[in-house]
């Protein structure tokens, strides 16, 4: 049984981003920043949008994927 980092070394891995948690759809060794186009394994994730369902390396990709969204508060779209 495959646990839930394991997969193709190369491989990109789907995932279904929730609340607190993902879910690995298809095993891989990592994901894609939907900001920077940097990879990142998967057992070092922290960041994702589940509107959006995107992963960011780290939290100012998170933020600015916030700002291009129109997403924070006092923020005119």
């Amino acid at each position: 049984m495959m646990n839930r980092f394991e997969g193709s070394p190369s491989r990109e891995a789907k995932i279904r981003y929730l609340d607190g948690d993902f879910q690995i759809v298809l095993a891989g060794s990592h994901v894609v920043c939907a900001m920077t186009g940097k990879a990142i394994p998967v057992d070092e994730l922290r960041y994702w949008s589940v509107v959006r369902q995107e992963p960011y390396v780290d939290a100012a990709a998170s933020l600015d994927a916030e700002k291009r969204a129109g997403t924070l508060p006092n923020q005119r779209r």
